[in-house]
């Protein structure tokens, strides 16, 4: 993309607070041992999702727009119900991939209105490997950067839009490294009664939604439970390239800023 790309004030702060998210979030990763908390529900949690998080929260506050995060202590519906927009976080989306050292983590960042998303960035450190979105223009972008602390402009420089998968005979399914449910093994042994040919991706974190928007694989089923902070973004992602998120309660796209933060289950594929 040559400097053409132009993007909103709130889409380069969330960018920005990303990139600096991945810097400390390094230098953990790289440290020789760190320290694994484990939280009240038994996830774990690392010093770099508290640094990561900080990071952010330093970046978002200045927008003076309300935060979800999953490291922040969580606001009582009633006064967040009053939200017309909020953004949504996840400084570390894949602690155990994180833990293993395999890479297939990221930082997850949604600006939700009305409870949809309608910018997303993901970040991956490891491979310095940025997503980014604006779901009411319909431009979803991937930038593969050289440095955390890319300069916005260098950063745009770099983006090429995301194009979804062409359909053919042939389905990519998305699996989940750590979460493989039996009622996604159905839904593939579904898929195969029908004629195709299906193959199972696996990856970790918000990387999933990444897979389909990029044209890596067709459909991700999510069969497991999720958080709000693991899917928005991804989301937001997948929407800007015309890609669906839809709740398996609802059949309705998935909602945010809800009472309860735990997501239903659901599909993500092509409309």
């Amino acid at each position: 993309m040559s400097g053409m790309l132009t993007i909103n004030n709130n889409l380069k702060t969330a960018i920005k607070a990303s990139l600096k998210a991945g810097i400390e979030i390094m230098k953990v990763y790289e440290s020789d041992d760190f320290n694994i908390e484990i939280k009240g529900d038994d996830s774990p949690l690392t010093q770099a999702d508290k640094n990561a998080n900080d990071v952010i929260n330093s970046f978002l506050i200045s927008t003076e727009i309300p935060i979800i995060s999953e490291e922040n202590k969580q606001t009582d519906f009633d006064i967040r119900t009053n939200w017309e927009t909020c953004w949504v976080v996840d400084p570390v989306d894949g602690t155990k991939e994180f833990i293993k050292r395999n890479g297939e983590f990221t930082v997850n960042i949604a600006l939700v209105t009305n409870g949809n998303p309608v910018l997303g960035v993901i970040y991956v450190p490891v491979s310095k490997t940025l997503y980014f979105a604006n779901v009411e223009k319909m431009q979803g972008y991937k930038a593969v950067l050289e440095y955390h602390d890319t300069d916005i402009e260098i950063v745009l420089e770099k983006s090429i839009q995301l194009a979804p998968k062409k359909g053919s005979n042939q389905m990519q399914v998305v699996g989940s490294r750590s979460h493989m449910s039996q009622e996604t093994l159905d839904f593939v042994e579904k898929l195969k009664s029908t004629g195709k040919e299906v193959e199972i991706v696996s990856k970790g974190s918000s990387l999933k939604f990444c897979l389909v928007a990029e044209g890596n694989a067709d459909v991700y089923p999510r069969f497991a439970p999720t958080m709000e902070w693991d899917t928005a973004a991804g989301q937001a992602i997948c929407n800007s390239v015309g890609i669906d998120v839809i709740s398996e309660e609802t059949k309705e796209p998935l909602l945010y800023n809800k009472e309860n933060l735990l997501n239903p289950w659901f599909l993500v594929s092509k409309r």
